[in-house]
């Protein structure tokens, strides 16, 4: 699918959508635009959808990409980031192992439907990387070659926080004080589906704690951006 031009939410952060078909995994991507260059959060789940994402970019006359922030270290968040040229790639220092492991693995069609075969949990997720994919010859997945511990505040004022979470160890939020807008990724997400108990749900307790009268958007990387009202009414009940 063609990748929609992105949306302007609040200040200088604009929404490029995902795509809503969950069998497609494609999240949504956040900019924020900064005459000095402009920070990306999340990578795309391709290469292919990087480049989409780019020419989005170009398209609504918005400054190129100087940094891109992983939210976290899952698939779909980062396997589009050997498409973004002459970025600077920041994430939380637990993700930077795990990264180099993925990177490791030999990546193609064949070796998906392996290990679905070996593991039919993996399948969901697996087909979808499958589906994105169109070739494997120039893709390679990048740790981030910057990162912190606790929090790192960028150039361009976008603040960092690790929160950790059952969904990925290293999951980050996205903090644009000047534009009050929180980008939350899958931190308050239940594990991956083939990590994932019956019992397991979201983590409403964490965003209790993320939600504050400085930010009035809270965006997740796969549901429409909520207003600090609304948030504060889901996890109320």
């Amino acid at each position: 699918m063609d990748t929609p031009g992105p949306r302007r939410l609040a200040g200088r952060v604009w929404i490029v959508p995902g795509d809503p078909d969950p069998e497609n995994i494609r999240g949504s991507v956040a900019v924020v635009a900064d005459d000095s260059g402009s920070v990306v959060v999340d990578a795309g789940q391709s290469p292919a959808h990087a480049r989409e994402i780019q020419s989005a970019i170009r398209a609504a006359g918005l400054p190129p990409a100087r940094w891109l922030v992983y939210t976290h270290h899952h698939w779909d968040h980062v396997w589009g980031a050997c498409a973004w040229p002459d970025v600077e790639i920041v994430g939380h220092v637990s993700g930077q192992e795990i990264l180099r492991r993925e990177a490791a693995r030999p990546w193609s069609h064949r070796y998906l439907r392996d290990e679905v075969r070996a593991n039919p949990r993996l399948g969901p997720s697996f087909r979808a990387r499958a589906l994105a994919m169109q070739g494997w010859d120039d893709f390679t997945i990048l740790p981030p070659g910057r990162t912190f511990t606790d929090e790192l505040t960028l150039p361009t004022g976008v603040r960092l926080r690790h929160v950790g979470g059952a969904h990925a160890p290293d999951s980050t939020v996205a903090l644009v004080p000047d534009s009050k807008v929180a980008l939350l990724g899958d931190c308050f997400y239940p594990p991956p589906a083939h990590l994932r108990a019956p019992d397991d749900g979201p983590d409403l307790a964490m965003v209790r704690d993320l939600l504050s009268d400085d930010y009035e958007w809270y965006v997740d990387s796969h549901g429409e951006p909520t207003t600090l009202e609304q948030a504060r009414r889901l996890v109320s009940t």
